[in-house]
């Protein structure tokens, strides 16, 4: 179980469900912006060093992205999840509901975070270009802001999750 973001952070099977979820989104989304990345800024497939690089990239799980992937899963729960279990009447049960929503999600936020050039541009920093020192560092806080900023939101180590007052 990862931190409580909110008061009402108490929704643990959708907790549970982005934490089991966590190492195949990961790549997903470093696979997704990877490809993304190649199809926007060159459909004309002209190989410099920067597209060699990236097409040359194996993608693994990286921890680099955990914090961004945590934030992000909490502020889902934030503005989707809600403690009162619904009805299902399909069959299936909350766990993989709760999955199969957050993967949706997941994955169509993903298609507007890459319309974001510094979006991409950190990602390809933490996993591709991974710098040493204090660069991935200036990249792990890029994505934070860019989360802030994305949903009007302020994450706070120890306050969790706070509307930004207009």
């Amino acid at each position: 179980m990862i931190q409580k973001y909110f008061p009402l952070d108490k929704n643990y099977i959708l907790e549970k469900a982005q934490l089991d979820l966590e190492e195949k989104l990961i790549l997903h989304l470093i696979d997704f912006s990877k490809s993304f990345y190649l199809d926007i800024y060159n459909p004309l497939g002209i190989e410099d060093a920067t597209i060699k690089s990236i097409k040359s990239h194996e993608t693994v799980y990286t921890s680099r992205l955990e914090e961004f992937y945590r934030n992000l899963a909490a502020v889902y729960r934030f503005k989707y999840g809600q403690n009162q279990l619904e009805f299902l009447f399909d069959g299936t049960d909350h766990s993989s509901k709760y999955r199969q929503d957050w993967e949706d999600t997941f994955k169509s936020w993903l298609v507007d975070f890459c319309l974001k050039p510094n979006f991409l541009r950190a990602v390809l920093e933490l996993t591709v270009f991974y710098p040493e020192g204090r660069k991935s560092e200036l990249a792990e806080n890029r994505m934070k802001a860019f989360i802030n900023q994305h949903f009007e939101l302020k994450i706070y180590k120890y306050k969790g999750i706070v509307r930004k007052m207009a």
